[in-house]
């Protein structure tokens, strides 16, 4: 029998978008681990707002609506303002009602810029870090980086002091530019960087990652400008934190090639940790990882673990879209990429934890 065509003119709808969501959406156990990260963080966020005033967008929704724009992949707040007016998932992983208003695109970004800060993004990664620690080893990780695309052209890129030829600065060949000398007039704190003598040198950051080999958790994250010293630097401090909650632990870190240098390797060791780095032999003066290091088994074993921390870095890079970010300034790289890290794991998370009884 076909089907009647009627459109539907009901003003009234029974059905609650909690009941629309299907028990088994993979969002519904990411929900309920926000929020209990958000329920812990709420003075924090009754210190950043004044108890007068209108009211803002309500920081718990502000932050699972990232959350949102990093798993689909939505590429500027004005899709994702879009997005929340009419799918009802999304309406329901953020906490709007069926009939409640959505915001315009600089209102959500304007409060965004306000909240979502280094420290906010810092503690919401930490308390998600804090989850997963029954799952995380606290003896074997691997340290990467990787290049992150500033929003800048290379045109931007002029001499400090004003000097050389009149222009928008496109003609630029020929001319000998280094980042002592020059900067980007549009995002003064990215650099002139290259991964390799025959890459192509971009504007750019560093991302760092520091991750369990267990389960290639990502257990600390940073950026950084980009600079020869960058990821050496970086990979230290994280391991420092990391030594600093656990200062009895022996840890092994391993990572690639680019981190076998006589400095890294000595501050490595100064922290109590075993630097298992991949031997570059064909570096000036050698490596500095010997037989002392390499003839253990345990060497072996980070080695085959190290290539679990691509999977993170393709993930931020494709999906959370880090490769290119649409923002400027040290500051605001650094918390955007500790929070995608933090999303990282929370798509991690419900398929590591026990399902609940």
């Amino acid at each position: 029998m076909r089907g009647d065509d009627r459109q539907p003119d009901s003003l009234f709808s029974y059905v609650s978008t909690e009941q629309r969501v299907p028990q088994d959406h993979p969002l519904r156990s990411i929900r309920s681990l926000v929020d209990d990260v958000l329920r812990e963080m709420s003075r924090e966020f009754d210190d950043l707002y004044a108890t007068i005033g209108r009211p803002s967008v309500p920081p718990e929704r502000l932050l699972r609506a990232l959350l949102l724009q990093i798993f689909y992949s939505i590429r500027s707040e004005r899709l994702l303002m879009e997005q929340l007016d009419y799918n009802l998932l999304f309406r329901w992983f953020v906490g709007l009602e069926m009939d409640e208003p959505i915001w315009a695109p600089t209102v959500f970004t304007k409060n965004r810029d306000r909240l979502l800060n280094q420290e906010i993004a810092r503690s919401f990664f930490q308390r998600v870090v804090d989850r997963a620690q029954g799952l995380m080893s606290d003896e074997h990780f691997t340290v990467d980086g990787t290049l992150i695309e500033a929003w800048a052209s290379q045109k931007s890129f002029q001499p400090k002091d004003g000097s050389g030829p009149e222009g928008d600065g496109r003609n630029f060949r020929g001319q000998a530019r280094k980042n002592d000398t020059h900067a980007s007039k549009t995002d003064p704190d990215s650099r002139l960087y290259r991964r390799s003598h025959h890459g192509e040198a971009r504007l750019s950051y560093l991302g760092h990652l520091l991750i369990e080999n267990r389960h290639g958790l990502i257990a600390d994250a940073m950026a950084t400008q980009a600079d020869g010293h960058g990821e050496w630097d970086a990979g230290v401090l994280m391991l420092h934190a990391r030594w600093r909650q656990a200062p009895t632990r022996h840890r092994t870190v391993g990572a690639d090639k680019g981190y076998d240098t006589h400095d890294f390797v000595t501050l490595v060791r100064e922290l109590g940790a075993t630097p298992h780095v991949a031997q570059n032999l064909t570096r000036r003066g050698g490596s500095a990882i010997d037989r002392r290091t390499t003839r253990h088994d345990g060497y072996a074993i980070s080695q085959h673990a190290r290539p679990r921390i691509e999977p993170a870095f393709g993930w931020l890079k494709t999906i959370a879209g880090i490769r290119k970010v649409k923002l400027r300034g040290l500051a605001n790289i650094d918390r955007l990429f500790v929070f995608a890290s933090a999303a990282y794991n929370l798509i991690r998370l419900p398929k590591l934890l026990p399902a609940p009884s």
